[in-house]
């Protein structure tokens, strides 16, 4: 009898846990749960699976970000039906979008001329606390009244064509003369100075020191960290401690950040993506209480929220894109600065417009309830930013 020499080949053995000896049959261990996969492999295989974990970069990111900018509360009704395996899920959307569009803004900020913009020293009268005799404070005195009574003529012309003119009218009114009474007072306390500094010569005695225009103060006393501290009763000590360490190195950046504003901003863009971070959860609180009668809980609020943050990280992304690309073009291609400046203004506008959309379409109310409430919680979370906001200014100035 003769012998198949063509029977099949004997198949490789099943690769088994190199920890246990079991058998293998996908990426983990069924009987110990050690990963197939461990740190010794290639460098790329660690990077893509890092950047899997962190940002879920695969097709399912391109899946979710059309819908997400075009489609309002499409990505959130798709989540409440169940069908969420083919997108990002809300919290890595949102940490990859926040960390994507807060990066681009930093690193456009310093080819921009924002620091130009920025005017660090609210004073309508520049030179008079550096005037070095009474005849230059005068003479400066002068001319910064003259400045703001021009203001005023302008003013009061653009003012004229408003369908209220005469409290708008008061209101600058009261503002120019709370103005011209600083440009007074600071000409009256230099001419004072000087004074002393003539005095003091002619007794042959050293004159004294000039008033520190970052000056602050605390019980109408200067402030130092050793002798007047700021101390807040219901504080322990090493928070007042802290707290005036803070206010110390605030004082000795002030001059730096007079010179170079885009430092105040760029310290404030580190900290904002915290400040939003903490908002978000209070912002998903609104819409509980403003919808607490859909009985929705309080995580699909949330995912709302994710949602909502992560188009508006997309649009600061886009826009910022857009205007520094309009920059560009006003000097190297004049004719199509006024096609992207129109393309910036359809994005800012998209904006209310998407998040007001979204709110409807996810809870089902009426136009009419959906606007009252849409303009409500608007109004209280433009509050809740505004205050986040001056907290990140405040950080950046303290710890910049």
């Amino acid at each position: 009898m003769e012998t198949d020499s063509t029977s099949a080949a004997p198949s490789a053995p099943a690769p088994r846990c190199l920890n246990c000896g079991e058998e293998l049959h996908g990426d983990h261990c069924h009987a110990c749960g050690q990963p197939v996969k461990g740190m010794i492999r290639p460098l790329s295989s660690m990077l893509h699976d890092v950047a899997d974990t962190i940002f879920n970069i695969d097709s399912r990111i391109f899946h979710t970000l059309v819908p997400l900018y075009f489609r309002p509360g499409f990505l959130t009704r798709e989540y409440f039906a169940g069908r969420r395996v083919r997108y990002v899920t809300p919290f890595r959307l949102y940490f990859f979008l926040s960390v994507l569009a807060f990066f681009t803004i930093q690193l456009t900020l310093s080819d921009s001329n924002l620091g130009k913009y920025v005017v660090m020293d609210d004073d309508n009268s520049p030179g008079i606390s550096s005037a070095m005799t009474p005849q230059e404070v005068v003479a400066r005195r002068d001319a910064a009244l003259a400045k703001l009574e021009s203001a005023k003529a302008i003013t009061g012309a653009v003012i004229g064509a408003t369908p209220a003119p005469g409290n708008v009218q008061k209101e600058v009114d009261a503002g120019m003369e709370k103005g011209a009474a600083k440009i007074r007072k600071e000409a009256d306390q230099r001419l004072a100075y000087l004074q002393k500094v003539a005095d003091a010569k002619a007794k042959g005695v050293p004159p004294p020191p000039g008033p520190s225009i970052d000056a602050m103060s605390f019980n109408d006393k200067p402030w130092d960290a050793k002798t007047n501290p700021v101390r807040v009763s219901w504080l322990p000590d090493f928070a007042n401690a802290r707290l005036n360490a803070a206010i110390a190195h605030a004082k000795n950046n002030i001059p730096r950040i007079r010179k170079d504003p885009t430092l105040l901003i760029a310290g404030a863009l580190g900290v904002l993506p915290q400040v939003l971070f903490v908002l978000m959860p209070l912002f998903a609180l609104l819409l509980k209480i403003f919808y607490i009668f859909k009985r929705r809980l309080y995580m699909e609020h949330l995912i709302v929220a994710l949602h909502s943050h992560a188009f508006v990280f997309v649009s600061m992304l886009l826009f910022t894109l857009a205007g520094f690309a309009h920059s560009w073009t006003l000097t190297t291609a004049p004719g199509l600065a006024p096609v992207l400046g129109l393309l910036l203004l359809v994005m800012g506008w998209w904006i209310p417009i998407y998040l007001f959309v979204m709110q409807k379409k996810v809870y089902g109310q009426g136009w009419f309830f959906t606007t009252v409430k849409f303009c409500a919680i608007g109004i209280c979370y433009t509050i809740m930013i505004s205050l986040g906001v001056a907290a990140a200014f405040v950080i950046s100035l303290a710890t910049a």
